[in-house]
């Protein structure tokens, strides 16, 4: 797939020949093994998992202690969704025509940089929140971006569901350990000492995850980016991706809110960093849990009805928040959503996945595609988080937040509409 027409060749006989090359065949009855690239890119990605949540689940806290401001901390969010989109489309001419494996590096070394800003700044981080959500903006496009291009070269069709059950059992683990940790650590030593110390451990894996980068193999420019090959995607009437565009849209608003909200209504409900440590520690327990099952069991004809099923699941859990926002209502909250999000997150990255990759012209604009992607569920991401800034800017009545959360946590329901015609592991072939 590196060198245009021989590359791509290359990746059709594979992807299209032998079902992606993998040691199952189609119909899912033999065992899949994933290549050495594959886990070595597992590799990075729990790390990078892994530092960023053991500093990342506490930095809405942060903010908010210095300063008890929903529109503060949205503003935040919504700077670092809005350059993540902008640096994602400017980005992916530097991963399909120069060095891709660069701009993973300088992703995860610009997190250690929004971290070292973050503890350099104290207190005074609440006055400056715009650019620190652009500095993790710029990380984020960065590092997902390169990511996901090469997790799509180093998988393939058959064993995408599995990888991304693994991916899933490793940011569960990450998510379980290491904010119980931080909660331990900041409880423990108090605020200052506290947040400098797990800074200073994420500073240090971002480091580790940079090392284990080199050992992926170096992957040659794909050819010209064009920049505006999304646009003329949606535009075409019959193109599938008007329906995958408005799904990833739609995916992006529920991603939005509860990527911020839950973990601090979970802090705001019981005032202490360890007990939010022990929710993550739970409900990542039970996320990893559900992931490997799902990564093991799941196959492409089962991935319609569960991932309804899982949707379902997702909402139903956001209920009990109506009786009242306790530390209860929202574990059990947190654990449904573990419990069932598998069933919806697989589903839906694998399917646009195997969309790119089901021919050879569909494949050749790969990171296009991957943009086009990752523009929509920004563009959601953002519509989401300016609901809710409406919202808190008018009241913040929990009667109000719990109709805005069942609002938004009900917008997978469009993503299985909008996709369900590629659901099934047919449809995909006949995209």
């Amino acid at each position: 797939m590196h060198e245009h027409v021989k590359q791509r060749s290359l990746l059709m006989e594979g992807k299209l020949r032998h079902g992606g090359g993998a040691e199952e065949s189609g119909d899912g009855s033999a065992p899949v093994k994933l290549s050495a690239q594959c886990r070595l890119l597992l590799l990075v990605n729990g790390l990078f998992a892994t530092a960023n949540s053991l500093s990342g689940t506490f930095v809405n806290v942060y903010l908010w202690k210095v300063k008890n401001d929903y529109s503060m901390i949205a503003m935040f969010n919504l700077s670092h969704h809005i350059t993540m989109a902008l640096v994602f489309w400017l980005a992916g001419k530097w991963i399909k025509e120069h060095n891709k494996m660069n701009a993973l590096r300088t992703g995860v070394a610009v997190s250690a940089v929004f971290y070292s800003v973050v503890l350099l700044l104290g207190t005074s981080a609440v006055n400056y929140v715009v650019g620190l959500g652009l500095i993790q903006g710029i990380s984020s496009a960065l590092f997902w971006c390169a990511f996901n291009v090469i997790y799509f070269e180093v998988t393939e069709r058959d064993t995408r569901d599995k990888f991304n059950g693994y991916a899933g059992l490793l940011t569960s683990a990450a998510g379980m350990a290491a904010p119980w940790i931080s909660g331990v650590l900041i409880t423990g030593m108090g605020d200052s000492a506290g947040y400098r110390l797990i800074f200073s451990i994420s500073l240090a894996i971002f480091l580790v995850a940079t090392v284990c980068s080199f050992f992926l193999k170096k992957r040659k420019p794909l050819g010209r980016y064009q920049w505006f090959y999304g646009v003329s995607m949606i535009r075409q009437k019959k193109n599938p991706w008007r329906k995958i565009g408005a799904a990833m849209i739609a995916q992006g608003i529920r991603e939005g809110v509860f990527g911020f909200l839950i973990g601090l209504l979970v802090f705001i409900a019981t005032g202490n960093e360890l007990k939010l440590g022990n929710y993550a520690l739970i409900t990542s327990a039970i996320g990893l849990v559900s992931f490997m099952l799902a990564g093991r069991l799941l196959r492409p004809k089962f991935r319609k009805w569960a991932m309804l099923c899982g949707i379902i699941g997702m909402i139903l859990v956001i209920l009990p928040l109506f009786g009242e926002v306790s530390y209860r209502t929202l574990l059990i909250f947190g654990i449904g959503t573990a419990l069932f999000i598998p069933l919806y997150s697989i589903p839906t990255t694998s399917v646009v996945f195997d969309i790119i990759g089901k021919n050879q012209e569909s494949a050749a604009q790969m990171v296009e595609y991957i943009v086009l992607r990752e523009l929509g569920l920004n563009f959601g991401r953002i519509t989401g988080v300016l609901v809710f800034i409406a919202v808190v800017t008018q009241t913040t009545d929990p009667k109000m937040m719990n109709w805005l959360l069942l609002g938004v946590g009900s917008s997978p329901l469009i993503v299985w509409l909008l996709l369900s015609r590629w659901l099934r592991q047919a449809g995909v072939r006949d995209a």
